[in-house]
């Protein structure tokens, strides 16, 4: 890398978005999700501030950086207790694509929104029988005279019932081979066969997830993102930023409970002596932070690289970056609620509901297992199980 140290402007940026951060909390959020609706003031706040789109280019309203600031801004909202998952997709994943890849006209009509946060689009890759193995997609795109039909089923889609429109991973035949390839289709929200059933989950957050089913959407050829041809090299320009900011998000979260565990073991005193000073404590707590620390250093690897134009380092990297991130944030999470003890178990230190969160770092948008297969074969050259 040509800078570990951040630059003063990265730094400011993170102290800026800290400050504003702070002004919602995790109070904020929690009220927001007991309420059942969206966090649509800090959402708006962030997109009039320039937050949500600091990753977007200028020319539509962007500010022209790229995911490294994307992922320090979403960091430093996880810090403070109220991270937007929706960053990870509306802007990191479609934002990116459609700058990439999107003809003018799709680039003149979503950017500039997504910019100033007035419409959000989702993203559908995952399905039932598919999991973690892209290959296997079964949602199909097929020509009709001038149009596209798309037929198939998603699942643990974000924030469909607030989006404008969700970009989704089809397969088309190849023109050359015939073979089946990923292929990109963006589909408005209120497209006739595309229907959305919410997933009940155990998890404690404002945006939902749903489960989609697309029967014949017909969509015009103009909802084609890129060519139809360009299959994963598409996909994993979303892809990777996708896994950056997963792991922006769980730096966030492990950074936010650490904080609280030790402002905790600072005040608690049992026999005299605050329980931080016991190294039983103190020790996991530092370890935790460095864990972190570490996360962040490769997380800032891959963001980098991403922005440079290396996709094929960045996607060794930022696979490296969600695995590291996601480990980090589960220990960190796991030794705040045991340095409270009953107390981090109460709603009022407001930890305990990370215990779920924190685990869905290791899990989505690619589990640890997928990871460890990708770093054993692509970066070690062992062979494959699968």
């Amino acid at each position: 890398m040509s800078r570990i140290i951040e630059s003063d402007e990265h730094k400011a940026l993170r102290e800026a978005v800290a400050a504003f951060g702070a002004r919602y909390g995790r109070d904020y959020l929690t009220k927001v999700i007991d309420e059942g609706r969206h966090p649509t003031e800090l959402w708006q706040e962030a997109a009039k501030l320039g937050y949500l789109s600091v990753n977007l280019p200028e020319e539509y309203g962007g500010g022209g950086g790229g995911i490294a600031e994307l992922a320090l801004v979403l960091e430093e909202l996880g810090a403070a207790g109220a991270p937007l998952l929706m960053m990870i997709v509306s802007p990191a994943i479609c934002g990116t694509v459609i700058a990439r890849f999107g003809t003018d006209g799709q680039k003149r009509e979503w950017l500039p929104a997504l910019a100033d946060g007035s419409r959000l689009m989702a993203f559908g890759i995952t399905e039932p029988d598919a999991g973690s193995n892209s290959h296997r997609i079964t949602t199909t795109a097929r020509r009709d005279g001038a149009d596209w039909l798309l037929t198939g089923r998603k699942v643990f889609v974000s924030g469909v019932d607030a989006a404008d429109a969700t970009l989704i991973v089809g397969r088309t035949a190849d023109a050359r081979t015939g073979r089946l390839r990923p292929s990109l289709f963006i589909v408005p929200r209120d497209a006739p066969g595309f229907t959305r059933h919410r997933i009940d989950m155990e998890l404690h957050s404002a945006e939902k997830q749903f489960e989609l089913t697309l029967d014949d959407v017909r969509l015009p050829a103009e909802a084609l993102v890129g060519h139809e041809d360009a299959g994963l090299a598409q996909l994993f320009a979303g892809l990777n930023p996708e896994r950056v900011m997963t792991a922006a998000f769980a730096i966030g979260m492990g950074r936010y409970a650490l904080a609280r565990a030790v402002e905790y073991a600072r005040e608690r005193t049992v026999w005299d002596t605050p329980i931080g000073a016991h190294q039983a404590i103190a020790h996991p707590l530092a370890q935790a932070h460095i864990d972190l620390e570490l996360a962040r250093l490769m997380t800032q690897k891959a963001a980098h690289l991403y922005d440079a134009g290396d996709d094929a380092g960045a996607g060794e990297a930022a696979n490296m970056a969600k695995y590291a991130a996601g480990e980090a944030c589960v220990k960190a999470v796991d030794q705040a609620v045991q340095t409270l003890g009953g107390n981090g178990l109460t709603r009022e230190f407001g930890i305990a509901s990370l215990i779920t969160a924190a685990r869905v770092a290791r899990i989505a948008p690619v589990s640890r297992e997928m990871i460890l297969n990708y770093v054993s074969h692509q970066s070690l050259g062992l062979p494959k199980s699968y």
